[in-house]
């Protein structure tokens, strides 16, 4: 099999755990008579610096060329300290996930044995955690009508879903549990947000159609304090854009390390996979830089999209 693969190293430290995946990825061909075409292109801090753009047509066109995609990181604090700045690095990952219609991001949190000692939380706690969330990610409050208004003193954001927006979500969801074991989470504030009450009943709707998956509704707030309670009770979680920003984060320390953990972000032709830490520039070309993440995002995309 011939893959192409579209290589988009990023910013800081993400061009240094990129050569090490690459290097795995180009091991676990060669062994299984496989070749990986890998296609370099600009994004983030690099591709303003080069073009002013932090997602430039020109890396669009590779993506859309490539079989799947393999992100490092992207950021900058030149551009985190300058409010006035009117591009910047992370307005390219929002751009890349809304052109290539990356919609559901696929964030497992599992524990390494040989690692549980360095969790905020205690072994019995964590031992035998293998959760993944599902968030959205084209919809709600990031991309909603948001501005100001009474001179500036009064600000909004707005949350706005669609019932085919959090369906394709779902059914990625249930598809999951499926392969798993059948159990999946629907998390919401549908006791207080109109939009989570048409999450909810949009996937109850839809539990029909997968009568071997059990099915349950948790309040966000209460799934942010079982995470640190009883984390290995979950499975399969599906989620708003919002919260799932907040609780992926969440879970992510649960295996000792944010930076050890893969990431997907998958649409209907379109994925991408990336690690979930930053990019850490005051790492940069040190070698201390942990690829661990990137070579299991480099893993996933093998399992997802070959």
């Amino acid at each position: 099999m011939h893959l192409k693969i579209a290589l988009l190293a990023g910013d800081g430290i993400g061009p240094e755990v990129i050569e090490q995946a690459v290097k795995v990825a180009d091991a676990i061909a060669n062994k299984f008579e496989h070749t990986i075409e890998w296609m370099p292109a600009l994004t983030g801090a690099a591709a303003i610096d080069a073009v002013g753009d932090p997602y430039p047509d020109a890396t669009h066109e590779v993506c859309l060329a490539a079989d799947a995609v393999l992100f490092g990181a992207i950021g900058h604090p030149r551009f985190d300290n300058d409010p006035s700045a009117k591009v910047r690095p992370e307005q390219g990952l929002l751009k890349m996930r809304k052109k290539l219609g990356l919609f559901a991001n696929v964030r497992p949190t599992f524990t390494f044995p040989s690692l549980l000692d360095k969790s905020p939380l205690k072994k019995e706690r964590i031992e035998g955690t293998d959760l993944v969330f599902l968030r959205e990610l084209t919809g709600g409050i990031y991309f909603g009508e948001r501005g100001r208004k009474d001179d500036g003193n009064t600000a909004f954001d707005t949350c706005t879903y669609t019932r085919e927006e959090i369906k394709r979500l779902a059914v990625k969801g249930f598809e999951l549990a499926m392969t798993r074991s059948k159990k999946l989470c629907c998390v919401d504030k549908a006791n207080v947000l109109e939009s989570s009450r048409l999450w909810r009943e949009t996937v109850q709707e839809m539990e029909k159609d997968y009568p071997e998956v059990e099915v349950s509704y948790e309040f966000v707030d209460a799934v942010a304090m079982r995470l640190v309670q009883w984390p290995n009770s979950y499975d399969v979680l599906i989620t708003e854009n919002l919260f799932g920003d907040i609780l992926t984060d969440e879970a992510s320390v649960i295996s000792g390390s944010m930076g050890l953990m893969p990431s997907a972000s998958v649409g209907t032709e379109n994925a991408l996979y990336e690690p979930i830490h930053g990019s850490f520039p005051q790492a940069t070309g040190l070698g201390i830089a942990n690829p661990l993440a990137t070579v299991l995002s480099a893993a996933m995309l093998f399992e997802m999209s070959f």
